[in-house]
């Protein structure tokens, strides 16, 4: 196994703008550059060309935006002042941010770094409406801030519950009772959670009994919502994705060249895996729109720039909190005013839950992993538009 480190970078952003149309987000945010979880499958492989990298670098090592946080102040801060520091604008405007888009905010690294913790509080001060994806249970240590943000949804993504599959596919990320208890524990708390079971992988986690199972487990935990996309394999994802079989069971290769005459899996195998999966939905009781309409009555809408449109920002479940002149002073002043309840402090990072399950996993901080952060370089509007749509997300 080679040599793995951490780099710290410098970023000038924190938030980048998202133009195309078909996503239910308007901004992104990813705190580091690179996964450590390695999915074999991972999209942002397709990455490393833009950079002059391999995808087999991926799993080399892994960049830290070390002062994402204080980039993300400044952002909002002058996006708050331009808008005379109405919060309730602000969060109409923007729209939704999405963390996790092109990499886990909460990898190994993250329990030392605290780069997304960092970036949270200040999200949870300018109150915009944010979504996160990850499939570590290190996110419970932070739910002390994600009871006050503006919270659409704490997506864990999860595709099988085999656990030798998952150490093949997935080699630094959490098993999946561990991403399974953790979504539970979200839903117990009262948070906006779900599964994203992304990507549906042909011969391996397509099968009517082993989506039945996920199902079963996923709506055992609480799960809010289960959304499901296709594997979708571009040249550089492929070759890894293929190398991997390989080891697996070359034996599948002949199947998945008929299902992958190109990126896209073929109409007749799409179809037949959506009427397997919206039978299982009505089976199991599980919505399938991420964004929906909790008991207390709080709206998750989509959109990018319907998120946001309500009379008062959403707290914790069963509990709304206007934005008054009051919040906006706080912040045209540059103090923060954390919610009543909520600790911000560093040193509530280390939650003991968190802590204990991934204890449960060896070698999850030795798994790093690679790509530069460089928004926009080299991606033509079509490019960005390919990479975009390999994302677990449906349109």
């Amino acid at each position: 196994m080679s040599a793995k480190r951490l780099e710290t970078v410098v970023v000038k952003q924190a938030m980048t703008r998202v133009k195309e149309e078909k996503m239910p987000f308007g901004w992104s945010i990813n705190p580091y550059r690179g996964c450590a979880h390695g999915c074999s499958f991972c999209y942002a492989r397709a990455f490393q060309s833009f950079i002059g990298l391999g995808s087999d670098e991926f799993q080399d090592h892994i960049l830290v935006k070390d002062n994402a946080a204080e980039a993300l102040r400044k952002q909002l801060h002058n996006m708050a002042a331009s808008r005379r520091f109405d919060l309730q604008e602000l969060a109409r405007d923007v729209g939704h941010i999405a963390i996790g888009t092109a990499t886990d905010p909460y990898q190994p690294a993250e329990s030392s770094r605290q780069v997304t913790r960092e970036c949270l509080k200040v999200l949870a001060r300018y109150r915009v409406p944010v979504s996160i994806t990850t499939r570590s249970p290190l996110v419970l240590r932070d739910m002390d801030i994600l009871a006050d943000l503006n919270l659409l949804s704490v997506n864990i993504s999860l595709n099988t519950l085999d656990d030798e599959l998952i150490r093949f596919l997935e080699p630094g990320a959490p098993l999946p009772r561990q991403r399974l208890q953790a979504l539970a524990e979200l839903r117990n708390a009262g948070l906006p959670a779900g599964v994203f079971a992304a990507p549906i992988l042909p011969l391996l986690t397509d099968s009517r009994s082993r989506l039945d199972e996920l199902m079963g487990a996923v709506k055992e935990a609480g799960a809010g919502y289960m959304m499901t996309s296709l594997l979708r394999l571009t040249p550089d994802v492929k070759s890894w994705y293929y190398g991997m079989l390989q080891r697996y069971d070359a034996s599948l290769l002949p199947a998945y060249d008929r299902i992958f005459a190109g990126a896209y899996a073929s109409r007749d195998y799409a179809e037949r895996i959506h009427d397997i999966v919206s039978e299982l939905r009505v089976l199991h009781g599980i919505p399938e729109d991420r964004f929906y309409r909790e008991s207390a009555g709080s709206v998750r809408e989509s959109g990018l720039g319907q998120a946001a449109a309500m009379l008062a920002v959403p707290m914790r479940e069963g509990r709304t909190v206007p934005v008054g002149s009051e919040s906006a002073k706080s912040l045209s002043e540059g103090i923060s005013k954390p919610n009543a309840g909520a600790d911000l402090s560093p040193a509530a990072a280390d939650g003991d839950d968190a802590q204990r399950l991934l204890s449960e996993e060896p070698g999850l901080a030795g798994k790093l992993a690679r790509l530069r952060e460089i928004p926009g370089a080299g991606c033509t509007p079509g490019t960005e538009i390919e990479v975009l749509e390999q994302m677990s997300l449906p349109f």
